[in-house]
């Protein structure tokens, strides 16, 4: 059975994004040694990617080719949107779509965001671990890595990591 990784950056004071959800200030920490933070060896660890639809306009917005195109990525929305040859919409039935999707055999999915997304498959117990990349940054009004009420629940802590960026990489898995 897949796992689904929430592997998502944030500032310190837990903002994944701007309002307007830019993730602009990711590029201002000073990152000389060039690391990835383990991007590279996790992409490899997934072959599908889940995210919501404002995610999904706002990487449509940065004017760059498709960054996943050698996976099959899925888009939760609400409204009738049709299918691209990248991103397939999933418009009804999200978390039973979901489910069949971790049932499948493969590598493990990313959840890519946004807050919304996170809080209604964190609820919904579909989150299986979560790779948290604490930035050195506070950055001021921004969306929360989890919005609309999130339900308590313990996470065990798995792996902490220190990068030369003063990133911290917090792994969990949720319990």
């Amino acid at each position: 059975m897949k796992k689904i990784i929430l592997y998502i950056a944030a500032s310190l004071n837990g903002k994944i994004a701007r309002n307007d959800g830019s993730v602009d200030w990711l590029e201002s920490i000073p990152n000389q040694e060039k690391t990835d933070h383990g991007y590279s060896a996790f992409y490899e660890s997934i072959d599908t990617t889940i995210m919501g639809s404002k995610t999904y306009q706002q990487i449509m917005d940065w004017d760059i080719p498709f960054p996943y195109p050698d996976k099959d990525n899925y888009v939760i929305t609400r409204k009738r949107v049709k299918n691209t040859k990248q991103v397939e919409f999933i418009t009804e039935n999200h978390l039973d779509y979901i489910h069949n999707l971790k049932k499948q055999s493969g590598k493990d999915i990313w959840l890519i965001g946004g807050g919304q997304i996170n809080t209604f498959l964190f609820n919904a117990g579909l989150i299986d671990e979560i790779r948290l990349f604490i930035m050195p940054l506070v950055i001021e009004d921004g969306i929360e890595l989890f919005e609309s009420m999130p339900q308590q629940k313990y996470l065990e802590l798995l792996e902490t990591k220190n990068y030369s960026t003063g990133a911290v990489e917090l792994r969990y898995k949720i319990k």
